[in-house]
């Protein structure tokens, strides 16, 4: 059986994480493609000479031709200027909707049956303009936030309760931004609550819920708490990582009821928008997107974090995009 053709546009440290992890996983054959001349082509080149060490068979090559990506079964999007201190997700709107307006189009002519993942921010504005573009449908164009921000979300649980974080379970849900909402109330640990272990640590629910709305803080601004550490750029290992866990899902078929950025038409109260929800992934992307029931609070901090995605997608609407 033929391997998955997997293709990587951009060649920065997120895809170069991104080609180490596929084949590292012998997900697929990888494609990196880069708009830099020989840049894809050195880093691909240094993780196939590592093959014999990795031990995987899996090719691994750079390009910069987009005629190269043909044939993809699965693209994966990280192509974009990352954010610089002091820079938010929205002001990178301009720069990034050229960016992705143009690999888009290259996707379009020349892989128009793939699957795509979107890394690149302002996230929930970029999967949006991919979309229009493309006009690829939307169960086939999907955003990483989700599965990254409760990743960071679980974390952090672990690390204040001093547990495995394997065994933690989180839910983020809306945009990937500030406004994004960790839903603690469904927070756990193997089923427990995690509300009520914080209780049982300190004895006082006060103390719990002012700890917990700490590491929800952490969780909103993690991204950038990386990038004042950094300084010179942005993550790149947890989000590759991440989606990592999106691919194996599509590529396998696993059924994983993961959160990402999905198209949304009625669920959650939300028609023509895309916006973070836990939705099953498997071999034709987004295969549904499962509803479940917030409280007042939570539906409140959701319809502000979906105004907040809204008035993204009309500033790059009124930026000609």
């Amino acid at each position: 059986m033929s391997r998955k053709k997997i293709t990587l546009i951009g060649g920065g440290q997120i895809g170069g994480v991104l080609a180490q992890l596929i084949a590292q996983r012998q997900l697929g054959d990888v494609v990196m493609f880069d708009i830099v001349e020989d840049l894809p082509q050195g880093k691909t080149l240094d993780i196939a000479e590592a093959s014999r060490i990795g031990g995987f068979d899996t090719k691994v090559e750079g390009t910069n031709d987009y005629r190269d990506i043909a044939g993809s079964d699965l693209v994966i999007i990280t192509a974009g200027l990352p954010r610089k201190p002091g820079m938010s997700r929205d002001d990178l709107l301009s720069t990034n909707s050229k960016i992705m307006k143009s690999v888009a189009e290259g996707v379009k002519a020349n892989a128009p049956d793939t699957i795509v993942i979107i890394i690149s921010n302002p996230l929930d504005a970029m999967v949006t303009l991919f979309k229009k573009v493309t006009g690829f449908p939307h169960n086939r164009v999907i955003g990483q936030a989700g599965v990254l921000d409760s990743s960071r979300f679980s974390s952090f649980i672990a690390w204040e309760l001093g547990v495995s974080v394997k065994d933690i379970n989180t839910m983020v849900l809306g945009g990937h931004g500030d406004t994004m909402v960790p839903i603690v109330r469904y927070a756990n640990v193997n089923g427990i609550p995690v509300m009520e272990l914080l209780e049982r640590k300190y004895g006082d629910a006060a103390k719990a819920k002012e700890v917990m709305d700490a590491m929800v803080t952490r969780t909103k601004k993690a991204g950038g708490e990386v990038l004042a550490l950094l300084k010179t750029g942005s993550a790149y290992y947890s989000p590759a990582s991440s989606a990592i866990t999106m691919a194996e899902a599509i590529i396998y078929d696993e059924k994983r009821l993961l959160p990402v950025c999905a198209y949304l038409q009625g669920e959650f109260g939300v028609d023509g928008y895309y916006v973070g929800v836990p939705a099953v992934l498997g071999a034709t992307g987004v295969e549904k997107v499962v509803e479940f029931a917030l409280d007042e609070e939570e539906q409140s901090a959701l319809d502000n974090s979906i105004n907040a995605v809204k008035t993204l997608v009309a500033d790059m609407e009124r930026l000609g995009f």
